[in-house]
């Protein structure tokens, strides 16, 4: 049987061992099991039943870890995305009227348009067209957000009237934990420690706990019968204006957001296309089942640094997320900033790829900058991906140098000026 575990996931050709894998898929695990009750808490403020969120979150991600692993045989893990969720309700629903349960319905037509793209070749070609400087600059600015996510989480910076953020209270037993925990993940992981993220996640936990008490956590009870109320509860209402105008929104988010997050974290290139058909498919899942879009999580980057090169990682946190449903109060007990340590070593790590950046080059330059400081100032993937791809065929223009710019670039930036422009008239 491992024989042909070895063979079917070519351990192997991939240069990894089973032991490095599977500390990557426990890594990946823990690094994401926040979604479990951070999602539900989101989708609850469209009037979903909390304990539903929680099972089609859960649901969702075993479905989309699992085809990740079978299918593209890459250590990317499938979550609801937060932007996305966050998306879901407060615009879909808040503004612009939807109920809950045609947002479900406009997540499946997003997800339908999204592997239309996919398993043509216009994915590919997408992929092609895209200057390497923005992919560069895409890494870059992922990886910025995941640190700013990170302090945050920690509560190492926080909100502030004046200059928007602030730091921390030094005082504060959850900072205090977190910078701790930060020191010691970092000097585990720079010794090159096998696991030290997960190592880094148990102690923060540990010390957290410790220092500041079980605070709000709440265990989260599991009601089966409120999941029936959610899955397959799609209502396809489409001759709405509204509707469909969240489906054009969706579809640019889900179909750009996971083009930068998986070109800028997967290991093996050749990957891709199997894998954003994976996320496409796990879309339309994720709909029928109840929860905003999945999409290739950044927390993957967390498995791959511990060495995941193979679908061993998203099988693991499959098989994980299963086990959770039934132990939701043990998984309530991890801190929100024990995370916080990994998400910033991450983030630094990812933020490697700006020396890949022609900086001798201001047309190249500026439209990959763009990227990456307005990803994370905008808090949304998809809005700082806009910013660099409307801005980079502009500069060459600007120069004469518009023929370096292949016709599709020049419709992608078009469709994003086209989304600026519906979500300003028909979402504000």
């Amino acid at each position: 049987m491992i024989r042909g575990l070895n063979r079917y996931f070519q351990i192997e050709a991939h240069g990894t061992t089973w032991k490095r894998e599977l500390m990557a898929g426990l890594t990946s695990f823990f690094t994401s099991a926040y979604i479990m009750l951070v999602n539900p808490l989101i989708l609850q403020d469209t009037g979903m039943p909390l304990s539903a969120g929680v099972l089609a979150t859960i649901a969702a991600t075993i479905i989309g870890c699992l085809m990740m692993a079978l299918w593209a045989n890459a250590p990317i893990i499938v979550i609801p995305g937060m932007g996305l969720n966050a998306f879901f309700t407060y615009t879909i629903v808040q503004s612009l009227g939807l109920s809950w349960q045609q947002a479900l319905a406009v997540v499946v037509v997003s997800g339908v348009i999204f592997l239309l793209a996919s398993v043509s070749s216009f994915g590919s070609k997408i992929l092609s067209a895209v200057p390497e400087s923005l992919k560069h600059g895409i890494t870059a600015g992922i990886g910025l957000m995941l640190t700013f996510i990170g302090l945050q989480k920690g509560h190492i910076i926080q909100p502030d009237s004046v200059n928007y953020v602030a730091l921390g209270s030094f005082t504060s037993p959850v900072t205090l934990a977190t910078l701790i925990g930060l020191a010691v993940t970092f000097m585990l992981f720079v010794r090159n420690i096998k696991g030290s993220l997960l190592i880094g996640i148990g102690f923060t936990s540990v010390l957290t706990l410790g220092l500041a008490g079980k605070g709000d956590l709440a265990d989260k009870a599991v009601d089966l019968k409120a999941y029936g109320q959610v899955l397959g509860a799609t209502d396809f209402s489409v001759m709405q204006i509204p509707f469909w105008i969240a489906v054009f929104s969706m579809t640019m988010i889900v179909l750009f957001e996971n083009m930068g997050l998986l070109s800028g974290m997967l290991p093996d290139k050749e990957k891709f296309p199997k894998a954003y058909r994976v996320v496409a498919v796990s879309t339309i899942v994720s709909g029928f089942f109840g929860t905003s879009p999945t999409i290739a999580s950044a927390e993957s980057t967390s498995g791959i640094s511990e060495g995941g090169r193979t679908g061993i990682p998203p099988l693991v946190t499959a098989v994980l997320f299963l086990l959770s449903a039934l132990a939701l109060p043990v998984i309530g007990l991890i801190p929100g900033n024990a995370v916080a340590p990994v998400l910033i070593i991450i983030g630094a790590l990812m933020m490697m790829s700006v020396k890949d950046i022609p900086f001798n080059d201001f047309s190249e330059y500026l439209p990959a900058f763009l990227i990456v400081v307005c990803i994370p100032l905008t808090s949304s993937i998809a809005d700082g991906l806009a910013f660099g791809f409307i801005a980079y065929p502009l500069t060459k223009v600007a120069i004469g140098q518009w023929r370096k710019c292949s016709p599709l670039l020049y419709a992608i930036a078009g469709l994003f000026v086209l989304n600026f422009v519906a979500s300003a008239v028909f979402v504000h």
